[in-house]
């Protein structure tokens, strides 16, 4: 039997076998291109503020694996969230855009909706259109798990090759006690800015191994994912739910914590006596709540235990996927961004949970580690913002920085963390209700145009409110001119 080739001269032969050459020689190139770019682990921790090791938040936090991941790259150490709660401050990093650019001001806002961010790419999907393999897992965009009414978030979809659980539903079950509220609190029912049947203010150890906790089945999944071989660059985003209410975690991770030897935040009485009267009626008025019922029970040591409880296996979730990450092979090629969606308050300020524009809500860890940039163990106190992300991201990974972001790429503060930065971190929490971090002052201007002016480097906790100060008034002009120019109104005004 002849073959085809049996009928080609010499020449058109040779001209043959040459293409093949090539286009073996190319796809090899193809490849090896592909490979070379660096692949990207997106790890996001909901509610953790600065209580880890390498911030010195809290004395007794026990956070090894997020401290020495800091030590491979960079810590930020003056990072802050632009929204007060998970969905402004995560539709802000994922799209680049303010809050006060979309008006998404609260968590019952679905930015799918949203004519301002109509053909916006987020960031897995920009990541998925210039040739990444997009995997996520867990709490990327909000999402809520404990939850009866089948809110299952405000993902996206086209933005992921594949995702944990679904792309439909960003929260697997989850292992919780045999009855709630497992610590008598009469609010636990949730708040009217939150989805009817999620379980809020309560903690309790739970009997169960970490690989069975939501978490443990998120993180599970991702270190498959890091195990598999790939030719193309991945972008693999994990959400990590821990430390967010409620706080049940195994019996382990209180037990690193004894009830004992609780250290409770610092507190100042009669500390809001000088801020203005709308930073006391702050939206979400079930923290205060749970403050006045934690003193009442005299129950605030169980509280900050249960909360570092839940940091620690936010922790451990932390180690396996770097774990996972060092045995993969990958990890010499493979940036790392460590971030926190926004803060969380435990008594401070009279309340609990979030939505503040004071430090305990806007500080937040943001470790980066990007082979060839960082240089390990380094650390920066400039000011930057969680919106930052993306266009770094953008630049590390070699592609265009799309032009609607608005916040500003840290390349620059990793390659050198004495560099010249003349940048602000803003956050917001309201319409009109936005606070300023520079390196030194806090400067917060409300909705009613009253002000808070704070020396965090002097007042750490923020108990002296300068803003009357005429001394100052050149500080709050320089941190005035951060504010942003556009308020868009609310886009769900029912909610506010």
């Amino acid at each position: 039997m002849l073959t085809c080739t049996t009928y080609l001269t010499v020449s058109a032969h040779m001209k043959l076998e040459h293409l093949l050459i090539w286009v073996v020689v190319s796809s090899a190139v193809s490849t090896s291109h592909a490979q070379e770019r660096p692949d990207v682990l997106f790890i996001a921790i909901d509610d953790l503020n600065d209580w880890v090791g390498v911030l010195g938040g809290h004395p007794q936090a026990h956070t090894p694996n997020i401290d020495a991941l800091a030590a491979r790259g960079m810590m930020f150490a003056n990072a802050h969230t632009p929204g007060t709660s998970c969905n402004p401050a995560r539709t802000a990093i994922l799209t680049g855009l303010k809050p006060a650019t979309t008006g998404i001001y609260n968590n019952g806002a679905d930015w799918r909706t949203v004519e301002r961010l109509r053909g916006v790419p987020t960031l897995p999907r920009y990541f998925r259109e210039n040739g990444y393999r997009t995997l996520g897992a867990g709490k990327i965009f909000h999402a809520h798990t404990y939850d009866a009414s089948g809110f299952f978030g405000y993902n996206d979809p086209e933005g992921w090759e594949a995702f944990y659980p679904s792309r439909h539903r960003q929260l697997p079950d989850e292992v919780g006690p045999p009855v709630r509220p497992a610590n008598g609190n009469p609010s636990v029912a949730g708040t009217t800015d939150e989805p009817r049947g999620f379980v809020g203010f309560d903690w309790s150890p739970v009997v169960t191994d970490d690989a069975a906790m939501g978490d443990g089945q998120v993180v599970s999944w991702a270190r498959r994912q890091l195990a598999v071989a790939s030719a193309e660059p991945r972008f693999l985003a994990v959400g990590i739910y821990r430390p967010h209410l409620p706080w049940y975690v195994p019996q382990k991770y209180f037990d690193l914590h004894p009830l004992s030897e609780v250290v409770l935040p610092p507190t100042l009485e009669n500390d809001l006596d000088d801020v203005p009267e709308i930073a006391h009626r702050v939206r979400n008025l079930d923290g205060v709540e749970n403050h006045r019922w934690v003193l009442e029970q005299g129950r605030w040591k169980e509280g900050v235990q249960a909360y570092l409880a839940s940091v620690s296996f936010a922790d451990a979730m932390v180690g396996w996927l770097v774990d996972a990450l060092d045995r993969s092979g990958r990890a010499d090629n493979t940036i790392i961004v460590l971030w926190a969606d926004h803060g969380f308050h435990l008594g401070e300020k009279e309340r609990w949970r979030k939505w503040t524009l004071w430090q305990r809500t806007t500080h937040v860890p943001l470790i980066i580690v990007a082979p060839g940039v960082t240089t390990p163990g380094s650390r920066t106190s400039q000011p930057v913002s969680l919106l930052d992300m993306y266009p770094t991201l953008t630049e590390l990974a070699g592609f265009r920085t799309p032009p609607h972001l608005e916040g500003k790429s840290l390349v620059p503060l990793l390659r050198d963390p004495d560099t010249t930065w003349e940048h602000a971190a803003v956050t917001n929490n309201g319409f009109r209700e936005h606070s300023v971090r520079g390196e030194r002052y806090r400067y917060t201007r409300h909705a009613d145009g009253t002000e808070e002016l704070y020396d965090v480097a002097s007042d750490p906790h923020e108990w002296n409110n300068l803003a009357g100060e005429p001394a100052l008034a050149d500080v709050k002009e320089r941190l005035a001119h951060w504010l942003p120019e556009t308020n868009a109104p609310s886009v769900t005004p029912d909610r506010e």
